[in-house]
């Protein structure tokens, strides 16, 4: 009777346990893996800049008068030459006839001087006249000869006084709306009254300052040595403009900005479109080292919480392991670089993240 039992006995536990068993194989999850790519890449460090234009110049109004025009739409772009003002110009006219005149007395008076020192001095030779009267008639000719001189400086004077009467635009660029409506009187032969703002910006430049002496150094090495493209140089904006931009680094300041302890620079870019606009503020992504070796995992695989980026790694167990790392640039739009927390030959999940959790055994599912 006992046998029996301990045979009835074996008979339910031996299945019992190998339920268990299989239950067990299958509660681990499948989970995505993959290892880090190891490549040589560019390393970005951000700047934050402004947009400056190419060249902004006022437009100034140096002579008085009403403001008798304006002649564009505000905002709009002007060729070089356009005339955008016209001031009143009865008065500078009438001075540019005043000074043809003078020049014309002036120039009658010097030709008749002119002649009559020729003829005294003919005159002495039969001493038909005194030395006296010659050295008179030749003083009498360098006073006309002044006053031609002065003459003419004064046309020139006054024909330039009549130009500023008409504002042109001193190149190709957008303009900003006039200061002062059509009929204003401008008081500006005294101190010069501001008309409107002219922004050349078929191109515009990105300006930004570097203050890291170490980050400097290398830019001016990489830059010597032309191991890095600074023709391209990405430049993001907000989300209202679209598109993809790239700056030429063009100018570095030959010396640092005593107030802020930094160096300017100047990255240029083409504006064809008319998309950006002088005062927009820019992040400049400058290339500043090549790292041969670095570690790129997924962008999309990185967690986030208050204490910084993490990965979920899967060590030789199959177990998950809570990774702290630190991170650098986005390369090819998908990977991250690690600066530090993960080796090349580790593993880590590569996507549902929220379904795994430190210390859990997983079966891992290597993907590329």
């Amino acid at each position: 009777m006992p046998a029996i039992v301990a045979v009835l006995l074996l008979s339910v536990t031996a299945p019992s346990c190998g339920k268990h068993k299989t239950s067990s194989e299958s509660e681990a999850p499948e989970v995505s893996v993959a290892s880090p790519e190891v490549d040589s890449v560019l390393i970005h460090r951000t700047y934050p800049g402004i947009l400056i234009a190419n060249r902004e110049v006022q437009l100034m109004a140096r002579v008085d008068g009403y403001l008798r025009s304006k002649n564009y739409n505000s905002g709009g772009l002007v060729k070089e030459g356009t005339v955008l003002f016209r001031i009143e110009d009865t008065n500078y006219r009438d001075q540019v006839q005043q000074a043809e005149a003078a020049l014309s007395t002036a120039e009658a008076n010097l030709q008749y001087a002119s002649s009559r020192y020729s003829a005294m001095v003919e005159a002495l030779k039969g001493d038909a006249v005194s030395e006296m009267e010659v050295q008179q008639a030749k003083s009498t000719l360098a006073q006309c000869e002044a006053a031609v001189k002065q003459s003419r400086a004064a046309l020139e004077t006054a024909r330039t006084q009549l130009s500023y009467c008409t504002v042109t635009a001193p190149f190709t660029g957008h303009i900003s709306s006039a200061v002062h409506d059509v009929g204003s009187y401008l008081n500006g032969a005294a101190s010069p009254v501001a008309l409107a703002s002219i922004y050349e910006d078929a191109t515009v430049i990105a300006q930004f300052s570097i203050e890291d002496d170490a980050t400097l150094a290398r830019l001016r090495e990489n830059i010597k040595a032309g191991i890095i493209d600074y023709k391209h140089v990405p430049i993001t904006f907000s989300d209202a403009v679209s598109g993809d931009f790239y700056g030429e680094l063009d100018y570095m300041a030959p010396s640092v900005d005593t107030s802020t302890g930094t160096i300017i620079l100047h990255a240029v870019i083409d504006n064809t479109d008319g998309l950006l606009k002088s005062g927009m503020y820019a992040s400049v992504d400058l290339p500043v080292a090549t790292d041969p070796r670095a570690i790129l995992v997924k962008d999309g695989s990185i967690g986030s919480n208050q204490l910084g980026k993490y990965l979920y790694v899967v060590n030789d167990s199959d177990k998950v392991v809570y990774t702290p790392i630190k991170t650098g640039d986005l390369v090819r739009d998908s990977l991250r670089i690690v600066t530090s927390g993960i080796r090349p030959t580790d593993r880590y999940v590569t996507q549902a993240l929220l379904k795994v959790r430190d210390g859990m055994t997983v079966k891992p599912i290597t993907v590329k």
